[in-house]
């Protein structure tokens, strides 16, 4: 059975800094991306990162330089360092695997992405 295991969320004033952490059991992630969405209260889910199996990150535009994805192939982990934070970086943040080989042009897609934590919350005051 896969499971993903985000934690690392919490309470932190803008500019702060978080660093959430995913560990991956019943799935090797590689060579298959994996990748952090979040979703904001009312607001749809958004694609915050990804790595592929190759180690290359993505980033969506909102967080690039702020965020760093990395991956420890030998925890079978991945990580998100979240700098500069902001109050509309608040939001669920979930990690995400493919089962499968992911074209890079897909990488922000939800349903590209099979197994699914259960998310932290991240919180960003003002």
């Amino acid at each position: 059975q896969v499971q993903l295991v985000e934690s690392g969320g919490g309470l932190v004033q803008a500019g702060g800094s978080l660093r959430l952490s995913c560990a991956v059991s019943g799935h090797t992630f590689i060579p298959y991306a994996m990748a952090w969405f979040r979703q904001a209260p009312g607001k749809e889910r958004e694609f915050v990162s990804a790595l592929t199996g190759g180690g290359s990150p993505y980033y969506a535009d909102s967080v690039k330089g702020r965020f760093t994805i990395s991956g420890d192939h030998a925890k079978n982990a991945v990580y998100l360092q979240m700098n500069s934070l902001k109050p509309e970086d608040t939001a669920v943040y979930y990690c995400v695997s493919a089962k499968y080989l992911v074209d890079t042009n897909y990488l922000q897609e939800e349903a590209a992405y099979t197994y699914w934590g259960q998310g932290t919350q991240v919180t960003v005051s003002l």
